[in-house]
């Protein structure tokens, strides 16, 4: 079989999964009559609800007798670790820029990785039937991010098209005409060099690099990569090796899967360059060796960029707890938690001094709210404390350096100084401004990753929800001193019981809440913000006084303001050092660490003693 395995890399909601769809329809990989989900690929509810990839998922269409193995690979930032082990496994890629925003920062994240391993990018200008798209501006900022990321003259000689994948076609010109991706299938097999394959293929022992990992209920430990050498046959003897060439375990393979359009299917054998899946083994991971018995050296795996950010996550310790989840034990979360590292790379998870709080290091705020979502629609309950980042120490002169981040934003003008002076009070510097088209204007900071915490919001508002806001890690930078967190106070219940309207109404001169009556509530909870700096202990229990007199005007009818409505990342941002977020599968509730006002005193002196 002639085989060609690429990637689809590009920045978030460029079309990836929209241009996956289409090369499975146009290939034949879906009956005529077959009923098919809109964005196909994105198989997870959290996906499809966000409509972001978040896992790297492979599948295959047979094309004028050439398979082609596809990656679709996630475009945010935070999930880049899928992408880095990914590339480890194809030969190709496509690049996707969109023809009116060009090339973000995850898209020069991940084609710098790329370049790095020699791979030959093809571009992919998509959206270009957009009203404002510049595709030839976009074309020539390509080639200046290739010039930047020192790609090799090869590289630099990449091939380009232009297409609209929502609509189905690619052509190599905006003259040329437009029907169909077979220009893009032509492509890839006349420019993706097939998989390298030993000379003798009999002789090779058979290896594989794990790159993906999933647990399936039937048949356990799924690994998925691509055969280095030999052939991979079903009931074969195999072993595992660590990166280090330790023998992790060894065993038999039960089911050996290659990928056929949306579907695995059961095959007796795999030759070496194909994309396959194995079950059989219990322990192996991601980056580990699967290969043939008498194989005694591990495969290279790409090293993962580090963790910046880290989170506690502990027991649900407030009044109300196992109320609403039936997983609250420090053993459960603990048990979750080390699972979901076995697959994902890009995590950490570490014990803390506490028997009942464990330390979850991320690449950002988004990743670890798509865990904690994950858990919580798992019946799961948690306390979340406030995303800090991990500092480093300099080497040489010991001196302590902080996470910076590339933050790429796109302003309507009359914003710009608005954006540029609340970055400016996070310790971020300008490093480029420029105007981006349709009264837009692009600016580049470099920003300290714990002056974002809670900026997507502020920003937002700021932007009154028109600006589009990129960040992308950056490197490592000495400390720049203390950042202001949040401005305002907040709002504490000072009893146990349920929210009363007429209370709720009499506070809002105090500031906004974030509860509706009805809700019930505890001593320490945080039903809403205070319009000054200080924390308040207000009462939300206290009804209106009633007696059996009638009075002579009508009585005021209670019509209170909307509340502020907390979502999961807004939450985990909004939160200060001392406070906490529960997290249950039906609610969110903001709290104080210490609920006991008691307590809290004494916590903030010892505070302010050290």
């Amino acid at each position: 079989m002639d085989l060609r395995n690429i990637a689809i890399i590009a920045h978030v909601d460029h079309g990836k999964t929209t241009l996956v769809d289409v090369l499975l329809r146009q290939s034949g990989a879906f009956r005529e009559n077959q009923q098919v989900a809109e964005r196909a690929m994105d198989s997870n509810d959290l996906e499809r609800e966000r409509g972001i990839t978040i896992l790297a998922k492979c599948t295959s269409v047979l094309w004028d007798g050439t398979r082609i193995n596809i990656v679709d690979t996630p475009g945010h930032a935070d999930f880049g670790g899928e992408v880095e082990r990914i590339l480890s496994m194809v030969d190709g890629v496509v690049v996707l820029v969109d023809a009116a925003e060009g090339p973000l920062p995850q898209t020069k994240f991940v084609v710098g990785k790329a370049l790095k391993l020699g791979l030959r990018p093809i571009v992919v200008i998509n959206k270009v039937d957009r009203p404002d798209a510049r595709a030839h501006e976009v074309h020539d900022e390509v080639f200046d991010l290739f010039a930047a990321l020192e790609a090799s003259d090869e590289q630099l000689d990449f091939p380009t098209l232009f297409a609209s994948g929502r609509n189905g076609w690619a052509a190599e010109s905006l003259e040329a005409e437009r029907v169909d991706m077979k220009p893009l299938f032509e492509l890839i097999r006349n420019h993706v060099p097939a998989p390298k394959v030993a000379a003798n293929k009999d002789d090779a022992n058979f290896t594989m690099l794990v790159t993906t990992l999933e647990a399936n209920p039937y048949l356990g430990r799924i690994l998925t990569g691509r055969i280095e050498t030999g052939t991979a046959r079903a009931n074969m003897p195999i072993k595992a090796l660590s990166r280090d060439g330790k023998v992790i375990e060894t065993g038999r393979i039960s089911k050996l899967l290659a990928f056929r359009g949306l579907e695995r299917v059961g095959v007796d054998e795999a030759e070496a360059g194909d994309i396959v899946a194995i079950a059989g083994l219990t322990k192996a991971t991601v980056a580990d060796t699967i290969c043939d018995p008498a194989v005694e050296t591990a495969l290279p795996a790409q090293p993962i960029d580090p963790p910046t950010l880290a989170m506690t996550f502990s027991v649900n310790d407030s009044p109300l707890a196992g109320r609403e989840g039936d997983k609250v034990t420090s053993r459960m979360i603990r048990d979750r938690l080390f699972r979901e590292v076995e697959g994902n790379v890009a995590l950490k998870v570490s014990e803390t001094d506490g028997t009942d709080a464990y330390e979850v290091a991320g690449r950002g705020e988004l990743q670890l709210g798509i865990l904690i979502e994950t858990m919580r629609r798992e019946g799961f309950e948690l306390s979340i404390s406030r995303p800090r980042v991990l500092f480093q120490s300099d080497p040489i002169t010991g001196q302590r350096q902080e996470p910076i981040e590339e933050v790429v934003i796109d302003v309507d003008e009359e914003f710009s100084g608005t954006v540029v002076q609340k970055i400016s009070e996070r310790k971020g510097d300008l490093v480029e401004m420029k105007p981006s088209g349709a009264g837009k204007t692009r600016l580049v900071f470099h920003v300290p990753s714990r002056g974002l915490i809670g900026y997507q919001s502020e920003f937002l508002t700021d932007t009154r929800g028109t600006g589009l806001m990129n960040r992308l890690f950056h490197g490592y930078a000495p400390y720049k001193g203390p950042i202001a967190s949040r401005h305002t106070g907040v709002l504490i219940s000072n009893g146990d019981g349920t929210a009363v309207a007429y209370a709720l109404w009499n506070l809002e001169d105090r500031g906004p809440m974030m509860i509706e009556p009805g809700v019930p509530v505890y001593q320490g909870m945080i039903i809403g913000e205070h319009t000054r700096g200080n924390d308040l202990e207000v009462n939300v229990l206290k009804g209106k006084q009633l007696t059996n007199i009638r009075a002579a005007g009508k009585d005021e009818a209670v019509r209170l303001t909307n509340p502020i409505v907390m979502t999961l990342e807004k939450a985990m941002s909004y939160i200060a050092d001392d406070e906490l977020l529960e997290v249950t599968p039906k609610s969110i509730r903001l709290r104080k660490r210490h609920l006991d006002p008691n307590e809290r005193k004494r916590a903030q002196k010892q505070a302010e003693a050290s």
